[in-house]
């Protein structure tokens, strides 16, 4: 099971990300975009996510993705980090919510990051 220190170590492993403190709690930036953090009791993490996107994962899977009541009115999500699999799924969440704040310049020099493999 997943662990706030694994989405620091890889969410810090994404290109040109750093960890800032903001609102208390560790943030994590590519290019100075934020695209997570580890709320509270770092128990979740929240990542960014289309908002129809992020209905559909809460209504499927609402045992390992929520939204918080401050954040309904953006495109965020919250990810009970004791419901996930593995690591794997864990990177794959956060490399989704990194393309969708890294600057064009990043995303065509990493084109494949968090991309699953065709198999």
């Amino acid at each position: 099971m997943p662990d706030a220190e694994d989405v620091r170590r890889i969410a810090l492993s994404l290109p040109d990300t750093t960890e800032k403190i903001a609102w208390g709690m560790p943030t994590f930036r590519v290019a100075g975009k934020m695209f997570a953090t580890l709320p509270e009791d770092e128990t979740s993490t929240a990542v960014r996510c289309p908002k129809v996107e992020r209905d559909e994962l809460v209504l499927a899977e609402p045992g390992k993705f929520w939204i918080a009541e401050h954040e309904a009115g953006f495109a965020w999500v919250r990810v009970r980090l004791a419901a996930l699999e593995d690591e794997a799924e864990l990177s794959d969440i956060l490399a989704d919510s990194w393309r969708q704040a890294a600057p064009t310049r990043l995303l065509e020099s990493h084109p494949g990051l968090g991309i699953p493999a065709v198999e």
